[in-house]
């Protein structure tokens, strides 16, 4: 019987109904009222309910001690990791098992952030795990320039889940470079060189992909990304318009809105921004658009129902294809739909996907067009590890898994009543600004005072960091992000929650 484990009860003692927040596992915080309960009472913690328990039994660590890792990571290692951590104290994870991860000590902690939103099907999933082990055992590695069975099985298997004319794929090794393949067959078909994304996106961190990558924190004072536009983000809670009705979502804004049914004027405005960009920063003829269908990194953002609806018509008037990244929203875990773009009712001319195709495994995908292929066919691309038959088998048994044990349904389901109890929360607490997404891709964004204008709302860093410390506590690994970029339509940081997984095992 598989069953589904997430949290429904957090530790909020830093929301009470006074300055002084006391719980025995927090001591005391001492808190703006900014930060509390409406209402003038004292907020009564309820008893944290145990971990479910697990048959899972991990190996015991034997390996270097936790300061010799540490010396090592200072040391030998890329030097912006530790500086990207969410937690006061390192995690030394050991092993995992499904939605759960072990620490060096033995530890068990409830995965919400499934290494950023890649682990897709659980932590060494018996399936998956099946399928490399049996594939290792026969080919670890050859070129995709000889044709071997695990490759085509593979490929066959994921066109079949896009729509037409959406057939013909490019293996790669990660998002980032499948960005970057896609930004070229984009400017070689069209013969245009001007890309447009969204303010806040996140494409990727290489020399190209940077440019579409619109995130101060990502960014280095050289030039990288020739070509690249960032428009205005159509985000109906942060942006200058935004009513109750614009998401494709269980939950909305909280701002007033007073369109008819079935029109948006948020939705028109930001076209018009669109519009804007279009006619005076690029020029008349442009190679493409970028867009994930719902903003990853930039804080779960969702747009106007119809927004890229129209946003592709303008682009392809312009000579322009339309590129939807699916590194975050792809393969079911919006719930609603297979692919995030499904859910915005249009068929784009390129797919990248990455993170969840191989449940943590390097790889990624560029999905296109016969037409678009025939274009980039003109030269010789070829990539080594692009189609590894380890990588395929994986991938291959991540679909087969997706289906079998109906982790669409799982994702829309739970997703769904977490975004609804989470909306409960928002409704009680001044802290919580705003509750948005879909299925298992949920964002909760904190706010100083949310009854203030746009441009006034401020973020909550340090207790966005209490937050995060105390569900480490309670055996929580959560996605939580403090993005320190300037959103130019409201000019001020933000900061977010981001749910990015929750998973499901047999007891």
């Amino acid at each position: 019987m598989h069953k589904v484990v997430f949290p429904v009860s957090f530790r909020w003692a830093f929301l009470t109904g006074q300055k002084k927040c006391t719980h025995s596992s927090l001591g005391k915080l001492h808190l703006s009222g900014a930060l509390c309960q409406k209402e003038d009472y004292k907020y009564t913690i309820p008893d944290i309910p145990e971990m479910p328990s697990c048959s899972f039994n991990p190996e015991e660590y034997k390996g270097m001690s936790k300061e010799r890792m540490l010396d090592i990571r200072r040391q030998n290692c890329n030097p912006m990791t530790p500086k990207v951590t969410y937690y006061k104290r390192p995690v030394f994870i050991h092993q995992g098992y499904m939605q759960w991860l072990w620490d060096v000590d033995g530890r068990r902690y409830l995965d919400l952030f499934a290494g950023v939103a890649t682990v897709s099907v659980g932590h060494c999933h018996p399936k998956v795990l099946t399928a490399a082990e049996q594939q290792l055992k026969k080919l670890w590695h050859t070129t995709n320039i000889y044709i071997y069975p695990t490759l085509h099985e593979y490929c066959e298997k994921l066109a079949s889940y896009l729509p037409d004319p959406l057939k013909v794929i490019y293996l790669t090794n990660s998002g980032s470079e499948a960005n970057d393949l896609a930004m070229l067959m984009a400017r070689l078909h069209t013969g245009n060189y001007d890309i447009i994304t969204f303010r806040g996106s996140y494409h990727g961190g290489g020399p190209q992909t940077l440019g579409l990558t619109s995130n101060a924190a990502y960014k280095y004072p050289v030039a990288s990304g020739l070509g690249c536009t960032n428009t205005m983000c159509p985000d109906v809670f942060r942006g200058p318009w935004g009513g109750s009705h614009c998401r494709d979502s269980p939950v909305q804004t909280i701002r007033d809105c007073s369109c008819a049914q079935g029109h948006c004027k948020a939705n028109e405005l930001y076209i018009e921004q669109l519009r804007e960009t279009l006619a005076t920063s690029v020029p008349t003829r442009i190679a493409g658009f970028f867009a994930e269908p719902i903003q990853g990194v930039g804080g779960a953002v969702q747009y106007p129902r119809d927004f890229l609806k129209e946003a592709y018509r303008l682009v392809r008037e312009r000579g322009g294809i339309c590129i939807a990244d699916e590194v975050q929203t792809g393969f079911g875990r919006t719930g609603s739909h297979f692919w995030g773009f499904q859910g915005h009712d249009v068929i784009p001319d390129m797919v990248t996907m990455a993170k969840g195709i191989g449940n943590g495994f390097p790889m990624g995908a560029v999905v296109t067009t016969p037409e678009i292929a025939a274009s980039f066919a003109r030269g010789v691309h070829f990539n080594t590890f692009g189609g590894n038959p380890v990588a395929c088998a994986m991938a291959s048994s991540v679909l087969d898994t997706i289906q079998e044990d109906k982790m669409q349904k799982v994702s829309l389901d739970v997703g769904t009543y977490l975004l609804k109890e989470l909306a409960k929360l928002r409704d009680k607490y001044e802290i919580i600004g705003d509750v948005r997404g879909k299925g298992l891709m949920i964002g909760v964004e904190m706010v100083t005072d949310k009854v203030l204008s746009v441009e006034q709302k401020e973020s909550l860093t340090e207790a966005e960091n209490e937050i995060i410390g105390q569900l480490l506590g309670d055996g929580m690994l959560s996605g939580f992000i403090c993005c320190c970029f300037i959103k130019t339509h409201c000019n001020k940081k933000k900061g977010f929650w981001c749910f990015k997984h929750v998973f499901f095992h047999d007891m």
